[in-house]
């Protein structure tokens, strides 16, 4: 997330923190805090992170765990054709 969102020379900034996206202060400050969140929000290795609104940043109440290919539904540049 940290690299993301504020690493300007991370070859996808431009798709995070070149458009915005941050992440809550209580996270980026403070590990236990997001580890405790993650721990009590279904974190499992096999899981990523993901981020319920695209256009919002990684905070508790737009974040959630899931698998990659859920995740990939969500997408901003995901087509999904009924």
């Amino acid at each position: 997330m940290k690299t993301r969102c504020y690493n300007e020379n991370f070859e996808q900034y431009h798709n995070y923190g070149g458009r915005g996206i941050t992440i809550c202060a209580e996270w980026l400050y403070d590990f236990e805090v997001f580890h405790d969140w993650a721990m009590s929000h279904g974190y499992r290795d096999d899981l990523t992170i993901d981020r319920i609104d695209n256009d919002k940043g990684y905070s508790p109440e737009n974040c959630r765990w899931v698998t990659i290919k859920a995740q990939q539904k969500n997408r901003r540049n995901n087509r999904n054709e009924n």
